[in-house]
């Protein structure tokens, strides 16, 4: 179907987040998604609700309204008693955002985070919420500067967004018109490792099948994360510091080999491996190169997953072989991971041959939900050497000579991994990692 935005299907509308809107606030920002404009302050009170009271805990709630404006027609101001949707609104604010805050860390004081629509176009709840935690980030940092708190209680980063199904088509962030004909209405609030906070779909026009939830399920992680790089976005001048990292999933359940990839990734986000996210599964790597065995991994646990993946696949090209080993470099000799008869066989073939030059190469994959899947890759090249040197590094390693005048298994780990395959291909991922998640 034609959108009235012109946007695709899974596409989001334009979102900015303007900080600092109330200057009387402790924390506030205006957001805006499409034509849906909602103010988000944060109030700090030193106390807490009668039923908190000596408990050393804080509080995080929050409220919202409709202004009069908002709508084509004028909407009535809300009373002493809100009408019940404002109501049900303004309970699920305040439980996804408690969802980010430690509230022993916050002590016995009360964040409230008011919620004020000016003008909405559909949506205005999820742009509530995703507003709310900003403005909540900015006044946990005016509390963190001004020393009334000693730790930061933010645990998690949180963002909402809507989808729908309109005439049977799947759609991501629906505007009014779209809400208003949706034969399925959904809500989904997450956190930055993934997981669902608040998960609201409902057969307005008629049910939905599993499929149908699947996709628009994807279609709202896809937006989510665009969302949260906004988030972060506006909290560089004030309170990014505060922020949990991204979660990203590595197709590897070697430790060694998480270890390495935690180290390098470690200050962009927070790396896990496929087991601790549920992956029990193994991969065909059928793929003709080393790219296409890392996509087929990356994209195989990120559909099992939900979440962003990287994975990697390397190996070494020798020039006189056609670039063999290649992709069978752990198995060359037949059985995997067998370093001496593999290192065996590449001598015997490239016994007589001039030609020794040769690469490792390395390449990553990073697979995301509703989004196209990157790859960089990154070389070093050598000298195949015809006796082994040195007793460090595995694989290959005795064999290849690098510029150096060292074979990789005369290096340290650390002078290796630092003009390796892996360490170029793994700059050239921070630069993407820092873009998109």
């Amino acid at each position: 179907m034609k959108r009235t935005e012109e946007r695709l299907s899974g596409q989001p509308r334009n979102c900015e987040i303007l900080t600092g809107f109330v200057e009387t606030a402790d924390g506030s920002c205006l957001i805006s998604t499409g034509k849906t404009r909602v103010i988000c302050t944060a109030s700090v009170e030193e106390s807490v609700p009668p039923f908190l009271r000596g408990m050393g805990q804080g509080w995080v709630t929050a409220e919202y309204a409709m202004l009069p404006a908002s709508t084509g027609q004028r909407k009535a101001r809300d009373g002493i008693k809100k009408d019940g949707r404002s109501v049900e609104i303004q309970r699920l604010i305040g439980r996804s955002l408690r969802q980010a805050v430690d509230m022993k860390k916050l002590g016995e004081r009360t964040i409230t985070l008011d919620c004020d629509v000016l003008q909405a176009d559909g949506g205005t709840r999820t742009a509530s919420i995703t507003g709310a935690y900003v403005a909540l980030v900015l006044a946990v940092d005016k509390l963190m500067k001004r020393g009334l708190l000693t730790e930061n209680p933010i645990t998690g980063q949180v963002a909402a967004i809507s989808a729908g199904i309109v005439e049977d088509t799947p759609l991501l962030d629906l505007c009014y018109a779209e809400d208003s004909n949706a034969q399925v209405d959904m809500n989904v609030v997450m956190n930055q490792r993934g997981e669902f906070i608040e998960l609201q779909g409902t057969g307005e026009g008629r049910p939905f099948t599993r499929v149908e939830m699947e996709t628009l399920l994807s279609q709202s992680r896809y937006g989510i994360r665009l969302l949260m790089q906004t988030q972060r976005d506006a909290l560089q001048a004030a309170g990014a510091y505060l922020l949990p990292r991204p979660r990203l999933v590595a197709a590897s359940g070697n430790a060694h080999k998480l270890r390495e990839l935690s180290q390098i990734f470690g200050n962009i986000c927070e790396v896990v491996g496929m087991k601790d996210v549920g992956f029990q599964g193994d991969v065909d790597e059928n793929g003709e190169t080393f790219a296409q065995n890392a996509i087929l991994k990356a994209e195989a646990v990120m559909r099992a997953t939900g979440l962003p993946v990287l994975a990697d696949d390397s190996g070494l090209a020798v020039e006189a072989l056609g670039g063999a080993p290649g992709v069978f470099s752990a198995r060359y000799a037949g059985e995997h991971g067998n370093d001496q008869a593999n290192n065996a066989l590449l001598l015997a073939n490239m016994k007589g041959e001039a030609d020794r030059r040769c690469k490792f190469v390395c390449a990553m994959a990073l697979a995301l939900p509703g989004d196209e899947t990157r790859v960089v890759q990154g070389e070093c090249p050598g000298i195949l050497l015809d006796e082994a040197r040195g007793s460090h590094g595995f694989g290959y390693d005795p064999l290849f000579l690098y510029e150096n005048g060292q074979s990789f298994a005369q290096m340290s780990e650390q002078e290796k991994n630092k003009i390796s395959h892996r360490a170029r291909a793994a700059e050239e991922m921070k630069k993407l990692l820092r873009q998109v998640l």
